[in-house]
C-alpha cells in the first residue's frame, strides 16, 4: 500500500542516515523476488536523495539477463542513482553469447550519463544454495515453511515438475549448470551429511539411488538449511574477457574464513582464498587480460568512487592509509574447487588505517578496522 511503502522509505533514509551505502537486492531469491519495478524505483529513490547506490543481485543472470539489465538501468534512471550489478556473469551455456548484448546496453546507459558499473569474482563457478535450484513459491515465508512444503507429497511433485522443467520462469541454476554432476556440495549443518561435503549433487544422487531432484529436495529436508553449493555455470573466455572492462571492479562474495580449525567442516568456494591474487597472477600477469595499473584502480579506486566513500582509494596525503605491499611477479591463487583452503602468496604487507596487520606475509594480529559510513550518514533527513 501506499502507507507501507511510505514507511520503507522512511527506514532507507534511516539507514542511510545511520552510514548505510545504498540499498541492496538479491533478485532470484525469496523474498526480494516479489518487489516489483516500481516499488523498487520508490526504494532506490530514497537511497538516492542520500547519496546512496542501487546496487542488484538482478532478477536473472541467465535467460532473462537482458530484461533484468534493463530492469537495473531504469531503476537507476527513475531514482536519479547510480547503480551496480552485482557480480555479473552469464550462466548456462545458452546464454554464454550473451556477453555482447549486456556490455552494449550497459555502455549505452553510461553514454545517456547513467552511472552503471558491475562486479564480479573471477571463477566460472557462483556459490549460492539449493534455494536457487527450487521455485521461489515454495520458499515463500522462510526456510522452515519452505522445508514442511517439501514434505507435503503433492507440493513435491509440483516442485519436482518445475525443476526439471528446462523453460520456467524463475532462475534455476541446478538448469543452468546443465548436468548434476556440475553441482557441487559445500556445506551442511547435520553432521550426518557431512561426508558428502565436496560430492556433486549427481554423485549423491547415483549412491542413493534417487533422481537430482529427489536428491537435493532430500538434502534439504534432512539438513535443515538450504546447503552451501557451488554451480558451474559460466565461460572461462566470458570472465577473462570481463576482467578487462573499464567499469568491473572485483569482489569476491565470500567471508573470510581462516584455513584451520571449524571452518574446515565445511567446504569454501575458492574465491573466498583467491579472488584478487587470482585476478593480478592468473589475469594480469599470465593472459595480459588487463593491465596491472587498471587492475589496481579497480580494486581501489572505482569501488570506493562508486560508492562514495571519502579519503580512501588512493595513495594520497591525507588520505587513510589503507596499503597493500605485492610482489606482481608471484602473486598467486592457490585455492581450488577439490582444495579451496588455501591461503594466497605474494602480499608481503597490509597496512588498515595505518596500522600494519600483515608483516612479511603474516598476520599481526592487530584488528585496526573501523565502521566506514556512507555519503548520507548524519546528513539524510529523516
Amino acid at each position: 500500500t501506499p502507507q507501507q511503502l511510505a514507511r520503507m522509505q522512511g527506514l532507507v533514509r534511516a539507514a542511510m542516515n545511520e552510514g548505510a551505502l545504498g540499498l541492496g537486492t538479491s533478485m532470484i531469491y525469496a523474498p526480494a523476488a516479489y518487489a516489483e519495478t516500481p516499488e523498487l524505483i520508490a526504494l532506490a529513490r530514497a537511497s538516492a536523495a542520500c547519496g546512496g547506490m542501487y546496487i542488484s543481485h538482478m532478477r536473472s543472470e541467465g535467460d532473462r539477463i537482458e530484461q533484468a539489465v534493463d530492469e537495473l538501468i531504469e531503476i537507476a534512471r527513475q531514482s536519479g542513482g547510480p547503480a551496480e550489478i552485482w557480480h555479473m556473469k552469464m550462466s548456462g551455456r545458452r546464454n554464454w553469447g550473451k556477453l555482447d548484448t549486456i556490455i552494449a546496453k550497459i555502455e549505452a546507459a553510461r553514454s545517456s550519463g547513467i552511472r552503471i558499473t558491475a562486479n564480479m569474482y573471477n571463477y566460472t563457478a557462483g556459490a549460492t544454495g539449493l534455494d536457487a535450484a527450487m521455485p521461489i513459491w515454495v520458499q515463500s515465508g522462510g526456510l522452515e515453511q519452505w522445508i514442511e512444503r517439501l514434505k507435503d507429497p503433492a507440493i513435491r511433485a509440483r516442485v519436482k515438475a518445475e525443476m526439471m522443467d528446462e523453460n520456467a520462469d524463475w532462475e534455476n541454476l541446478a538448469r543452468r549448470a546443465g548436468d548434476p554432476d556440475k553441482v557441487l556440495l559445500l556445506g551442511f549443518k547435520n553432521p550426518k551429511l557431512k561426508p558428502l561435503t565436496g560430492k556433486t549433487l549427481g554423485e549423491v544422487s547415483r549412491m542413493r539411488g534417487t533422481s537430482p531432484e529427489d536428491t537435493a529436495i532430500d538434502l534439504v529436508i534432512e539438513d535443515g538449511s538450504r546447503v552451501g553449493t557451488a554451480y558451474f555455470l559460466m565461460d572461462e573466455a566470458n570472465v577473462k574477457r570481463q576482467t578487462a572492462l573499464p567499469w568491473m571492479s572485483f569482489g569476491s562474495d565470500a567471508a573470510a574464513p581462516t584455513a584451520q580449525g571449524v571452518f574446515l567442516l565445511s567446504q569454501d568456494h575458492p574465491r573466498a582464498y583467491g579472488n584478487v591474487a587470482r585476478l593480478l597472477g592468473k589475469y594480469v600477469r599470465e593472459e595480459k587480460a588487463t593491465s596491472l595499473q587498471d587492475a589496481v584502480r579497480r580494486l581501489s579506486h572505482l569501488p570506493v568512487t562508486n560508492l562514495g566513500i571519502k579519503e580512501r582509494g588512493l595513495l594520497k596525503p591525507g588520505y587513510f592509509a589503507d596499503v597493500v605491499v605485492f610482489d606482481p611477479a608471484t602473486i598467486s591463487d592457490h585455492a581450488t574447487f577439490a582444495k579451496p583452503a588455501q591461503y594466497a602468496t605474494g602480499v608481503a604487507h597490509v597496512f588498515v588505517n595505518g596500522v600494519q596487520v600483515l608483516k612479511d606475509g603474516e598476520p599481526t594480529g592487530a584488528a585496526a578496522g573501523r565502521f566506514v559510513k556512507g555519503p548520507g550518514a548524519g546528513k539524510c533527513p529523516a
